[in-house]
C-alpha cells in the first residue's frame, strides 16, 4: 500500500513513518524541510518538499503519487500558533482544506487527520465526551476544530474516507517543538541532564496525556477499522491525566538521584492548559474500533528515560531549546 504523510518531520511523523515501513508498506514522507536529524529514517525513503499552505504543489504531489491513504499531520502547534497566529491559520485551516481538496480530486480512499483536546475550550466538564460543545480559545483549538468539521463535510458531501483522533499531550523522546504541553517532556529532559526543572505551570494542572507508541497504535488502528463500524470521523482517545505535580514526583522517583522540580506558571500559557479538559471520555472508540491504551504514567517513564538519555547523548547540538 503506498501511504503519504504530510508534516513528516514533526514530532509524530518519525515514530509513524518507521511503523508504516515494519507493516510493508510503500512510504513517502513530505515536509517543508528534509527528513529530520537522528530520525534513524532509511537513507532511500522517497521525501517531498511540501508546504501544504501552496493547493497547486499538494494537488500536483497527490495527484501524482495517487496514495491509497495520506495521514495529514502537517501543523502548528499550540504554544507557538500563538505566537504567529497568521500562520498557523494558513498552515492549519489552509493546509488541511488543500488536503482535502487533493484526496477528493485524486481519488485518495482514505485520509487520517489529527486533532486535538485544543478544540475544547472553559467551562467543561470534569471529563469530556466526543459531542461537548467545541469552544477552543487558540488559533491551534480554533483550526483543528474547523478540520473536524471539514472532515464531516467531506466525508457527507463527497463521500471521502475521513477518520481522525483527538490527540491528548503526547509524550516522546523528542526535543519540545511548541505545545503547550512541553512541560511534561521537559521534566524528563532536564530531570536527566540537570537534576531540576522549573515548570512553566501550577502543580494541580492536569491535562489528558499519552505515551507516543498509543498514540501512533490508535492512528494505525483506526485506519484499519472498517468503515461500516465507525460512527464518526472524530473521535477522543485517552490514556492517563495525571498532574504536573505527580508527573515529577514519578519522574524523581524513578531517577537514580532524583530530581528538584518546581512550579512557575506563565500566564499565558497556563490560560492554555486551563481551556483543556482535565479526562476524556473515549467509550465511542473503544466501542466502533476496540481502542485500548497499553501504557500509563510509570509503564511510560520506565520506558522513557533511557530513550531521553540516549536522545541527549545523540542530540547535544539541540540542547538550546529553551
Amino acid at each position: 500500500m503506498r501511504i503519504l504523510v504530510t508534516g513528516a518531520g514533526g514530532q509524530v511523523g518519525a515514530d509513524l513513518i518507521r511503523t508504516l515501513l515494519a507493516d510493508g508498506h510503500e512510504v513517502h514522507g513530505s515536509d517543508l524541510r528534509g527528513p529530520p536529524a537522528g530520525a534513524e529514517l532509511p537513507a532511500d525513503l522517497p521525501w517531498h518538499r511540501l508546504d501544504v499552505t501552496e493547493r497547486e504543489a499538494v494537488v500536483e504531489l497527490v495527484g501524482e503519487l495517487k496514495p491509497d491513504k495520506i495521514f495529514h499531520l502537517a501543523a502548528i502547534l499550540s504554544a507557538r500558533g500563538e505566537v504567529d497566529p497568521d500562520l498557523t491559520y494558513r498552515v492549519n485551516q489552509g493546509g488541511t482544506y488543500n488536503v482535502l481538496e487533493a484526496c477528493r480530486l485524486a481519488g485518495v480512499a482514505q485520509l487520517i487527520f489529527t486533532s486535538t483536546i485544543a478544540v475544547f475550550g472553559p467551562g467543561l466538564p470534569e471529563t469530556v465526551g466526543d459531542d461537548v460543545a467545541l469552544h477552543p480559545t487558540t488559533m491551534y483549538g480554533v483550526t483543528k476544530a474547523a478540520g473536524e468539521m471539514l472532515a464531516d463535510y467531506y466525508a457527507a458531501r463527497f463521500g471521502l474516507d475521513v477518520r481522525g483522533v483527538r490527540f491528548p499531550g503526547l509524550i516522546s523522546a523528542s526535543i519540545p517543538g511548541g505545545g503547550s504541553s512541553d512541560y511534561v517532556v521537559f521534566m524528563y529532559i532536564d530531570g536527566v541532564r540537570k537534576g531540576s526543572y522549573t515548570a512553566f505551570c501550577r502543580p494541580d494542572t492536569r491535562i489528558p496525556l499519552m505515551y507516543m507508541p498509543d498514540g501512533i497504535r490508535a492512528l494505525l488502528e483506526l485506519s484499519k477499522a472498517p468503515r461500516e463500524q465507525l460512527r464518526r470521523c472524530i473521535y477522543n482517545i485517552a490514556a492517563f491525566s495525571p498532574t504536573a505535580e505527580e508527573i515529577a514526583a514519578d519522574v524523581a522517583a524513578a531517577l537514580p538521584r532524583g530530581a528538584d522540580f518546581g512550579f512557575e506558571p506563565d500566564p499565558k500559557r497556563q490560560r492554555i492548559l486551563d481551556s483543556w479538559p482535565s479526562a476524556l471520555d473515549d467509550q465511542n472508540a473503544r466501542e466502533d474500533w476496540g481502542w485500548a491504551p497499553r501504557y500509563q504514567l510509570a509503564d511510560m517513564t520506565r520506558e522513557l528515560l533511557p530513550q531521553i538519555e540516549e536522545l541527549l547523548a545523540r542530540r547535544a547540538d539541540a540542547l538550546d531549546y529553551e
